[in-house]
Order: C-alpha cells, then structure tokens, then sequence
C-alpha cells in the first residue's frame, strides 16, 4: 500500500456535478449582465421629443415645460438640502446638485442617456454623504429631492423605452439599493426599498399609458386601412354590377344583329349570293361575341347570384318603372312626389338604367338616414334637350318619426359611390351636399345622345310604357305618385333645379 488513502467514489461524483452546475450559473449571470449592458446602452428613438407625434404643437411642448419646471424646483432644493441638512460642503453640494437635476431636461430627447448621468450622480452622492456627519436620523442613501427627481425620470423613460430596458433600469436601482446595506451609516434611515416600490409603480404606470396609446394609434391606423379597403371594395362592387347590367344591355342589341343579319335572306328577295354569305359572316360573329361575353359575364357574376342557381333573368329597369319604385318607398313611410317629362324622351339603355339607379340609391338612402323626410324626385329633360336632369331633393327628417313599413332595402347599398360611378359611365355629372335646411340634394346631368322623336336602340316596344309616360296604376306625368306628399311642404323645384336654360 502506497500510504494515500483513495478519495471516495460518491464525493468524487458531487465535486463533478458541482463543477457543470457553477459553470452553468456563471454562464448565465455573464448573459444575464451582458443583456443588461445592450438593453441599458440601447435607447429607443434616441432625439425625438416625447409627445413629437401630437398634432397640438401646444401640447408638444408641455414636456420641456414640465422637465424644466422639475430642474428649477430641484435644484436649489437639492443644494439646500446637501448643504444645510446634510452638511455637506457647499462647492460639492452644488456640483451633485447640478449632476442630479439639469439632466431632467435632457430626459425629453434622451431619456436613457440623462438616467445614466442621473443614477451615477446619485450613487456619488450617497458614497459622499457616508463621510459627512448631518447623516444620522435622515434619509439614506436616497435623499427627498433624489426620490423626486428619479422618479419624474422614470416616467420619462417608461414614455420611451421598450419594457426589457425599463426593467433593467429598476434591477439596476434594486441592486444599487442592496448594495448600500453594506455601508450603511448609523443611525440613518434606508430609503432604498421606498425608492425602488416608487420607481416600479412608476415605469409600470408610465409603460401602461404608452402601450395603451400604441394600441389606440394602430387601431386607428387599422380602421383607416379597413376604411380604406371597404371603399375599394364597394367600388369594385359597383363597377362589377355595372358590367353585368350592361351585358343585359348590349346582349339585346347583339342578339337583334343576330336574327337580323339571319333572316335577310329569307326577308329580303333577291339578295345576292355574296350578300347572303356577308349577312352569315356578321351573324357568326355577333355569335361568338355574345358567347365571349356570356364567358366574361360568368367571372363577374357574384356569388349571391351563382347560389339562386344561375344568371340574373329579370329585365333591366329604366325610367319607365320609376312610378313603381315610388310607390314603394311611399309604403316605407316616406311621402314621394315624382316628376316625370311631359312627353316622352328617347333614352339609350344605358341612360335609362343609370337614371333608374340614381333614383333608386338616393330614396334608398332617404329611408335609411332621413325616414319621414318631404322627398321630390325630377327626372325631366334641359330646354335643348341635349341632357337629361336627375334630381332628388328631400327635407330634414321630422323631429319624431318611425316607418310604418320595414325600411327599403331594394338599393345596390353602395350609395354615391355608385352614383358615381354610373354617371362617370355615360360621361355625365354629378352634384351632391347637404341643404342649409338639413336635407339633402342629389342631382345628376345625364346626355341624351338620341335625338328627340325617335326611338332609342332597345327602346320599349309599342303598347309597353314609355320612359315618358306613367306606368298603369299610377300618376300621369308631371304629377305626383298616388299617396304621395304633394302638398306644398314639399321641396320646390327651381328652374336651375327643373333642368331650364
């Protein structure tokens, strides 16, 4: 035997697991200090004011207002307390004093970078009134004025900075407050753990006000882009149903070609053989852009439609059905009176559904906004009869109302974007605003490309009712719809508003 006595196996084991266990806690005390160091060295924003993004440039100033009021108060505060209470000398009284206060004005560009002038300031002096004998029965090594000031800090800073660098700021004041215990003086009050209750409830109420005013701005910001978005999509709406309503349209007049251009040769004697094959040709060809736009119609078509099992069959409105549409928004309770030409007007298809639809968003929005109110629609030529004029005009609502009936909802729900859209679509005009009466006016000027007298492409065929004339049941025209308000309450029609020269 060798005279060494063997080291136990189980001790050997513990010194081997204790070994990666202190490496692993000096590992992360380095990482903890070295985040530490980043989020402290780190400022967010650093020379833009607090309070630079408000539109009140009086309240932008009201944070150098407010930190040079701290430095005024503070500082011969702080030097009167270093030098009379404390006994401290007055040279270094007023230097502490200076280091502790004027940095509150830098905390409205650089908050971090006054805290650290600040904390050190600080720190200096609660390593400096250790030697001076005013110490005992006062505040350690917080001062009143140091507590006053640091904490109007860490509001500024709780305004600015991110939430890991609040949080280092408070672990640094605790553990500069831990520290202070070895040194203590006698007799003296520690004021460590007030200062660092005070300054959490400060950067937590600071970092509460500022997050809450991100969520409020991005919310904003949010509603502005959906706003935004739901108008672009209304538009794209809009212009989606124009087309269809135009391939209603142009799918007539298509199809007349096509049976035309078909029947000719059996309609018309000796046509020549070349001619016949011409009308052949233009008939192909008015098949096959009618089957291209049935295609083109298939994408635009909108799902609501493609759920009620195919396309839309219903013929498109014009201003022949305007009696109708009255009529039923008289039900909905609200008093109509609908002014119609006194003969009647060549109107192309799509003129005559862009009136119709006008007409149509504007009694729809009446019902909706202003229940009740006096209305009077006008749908009647200018004097050269070169532009037709739309106008709706009602009253304020009354101060008491309810519909009798559900509120109209046959409109395109789209309102003047859709007016404008139409009226942009025949090269038109538009004008709407409120009145100084608090109703409100809807006038559009429409071309009539078709001269007076004869019958527009698709125009309605003898013995139907004519854009001019009232449908059976209802008024004559240039009168008002039956149960209408036609009393003299209602809105007049000036001559600019009559469409006269």
């Amino acid at each position: 035997m060798n005279g060494r006595s063997p080291t136990p196996a189980p001790e050997a084991a513990r010194s081997a697991e204790r070994e990666p266990a202190r490496s692993r806690a000096l590992r992360a005390a380095r990482q903890a200090l070295r985040i530490l160091a980043v989020e402290l060295g780190t400022p967010t924003e650093p020379g833009t004011p607090l309070f630079a993004g408000v539109q009140n440039p009086w309240l932008r100033r009201v944070p150098y207002l407010v930190a040079f009021t701290f430095a005024v108060s503070l500082l011969p505060t702080t030097i009167n307390v270093l030098g009379n209470d404390y006994g401290m000398n007055g040279g270094l009284a007023g230097a502490l004093a200076t280091a502790q206060t004027v940095p509150l004005m830098l905390a409205v560009t650089r908050p971090l970078q006054a805290w650290w002038v600040i904390f050190a300031a600080d720190v200096v002096c609660a390593l400096a009134l250790t030697g001076v004998d005013g110490v005992a029965d006062r505040a350690w090594p917080w001062t009143p004025p140091v507590i006053v000031g640091y904490l109007a800090l860490m509001l500024a800073l709780s305004l600015r900075e991110r939430r890991r660098t609040l949080i280092a700021v408070w672990l640094t004041t605790g553990f500069a407050g831990i520290l202070s215990e070895a040194i203590t003086p006698e007799r003296s009050q520690s004021t460590w753990v007030l200062m660092f209750v005070l300054a959490g409830v400060m950067l937590l109420m600071g970092a509460t006000l500022r997050e809450r005013g991100d969520a409020q701005r991005k919310l904003i910001e949010q509603e502005t882009i959906s706003e935004a978005e739901r108008a672009r999509r209304t538009l794209l709406e809009e212009r989606t149903r124009i087309a269809r309503e135009l391939h209603d349209v142009v799918a007539h007049h298509m199809s007349v070609i096509t049976v035309q251009a078909d029947s000719a040769p059996y309609r018309i004697s000796g046509i020549p053989e070349e001619a016949q094959e011409e009308f052949g040709s233009i008939a192909a060809t008015a098949r096959e852009s009618l089957a291209e736009m049935r295609r083109l119609l298939g994408v635009l078509r909108s799902e609501e439609t493609e759920r009620q099992g195919g396309p839309e069959k219903t013929p498109q409105p014009g201003v022949a059905m305007l009696p109708k549409l009255v009529e039923g928004t008289v039900r909905a309770g609200v008093p109509v009176e609908l002014v119609l030409p006194e003969e009647p007007v060549a109107l192309e298809p799509a003129v005559d559904l862009s009136a119709y639809r006008i007409v149509q968003e504007a009694l729809a929005n009446v019902v909706r906004h202003a229940p009740g109110a006096q209305t009077r629609v006008s749908v009647i030529p200018t004097a050269d009869r070169s532009r037709l004029t739309v106008l709706i005009v009602n009253s304020a609502p009354p101060v008491v109302s309810a519909p009798s009936a559900p509120l109209e909802t046959t409109g395109t729900g789209h309102g003047l974007v859709g007016m404008r859209e139409r009226v942009r679509l025949v090269d038109g005009s538009l004008d709407t605003g409120p009145l100084p009466d608090g109703g409100f006016r809807v006038a559009a000027q429409l071309p009539l490309a078709a001269t007076p007298g004869t019958a527009a492409p698709g125009s309605p065929p003898p013995g139907s009712p004519s854009p001019g004339t009232a449908a059976p049941g209802s008024s004559a025209p240039g009168s008002p719809v039956p149960g209408s308000a036609a009393s003299p309450s209602a809105p007049p029609l000036s001559a600019k508003d009559s469409g006269s020269s």
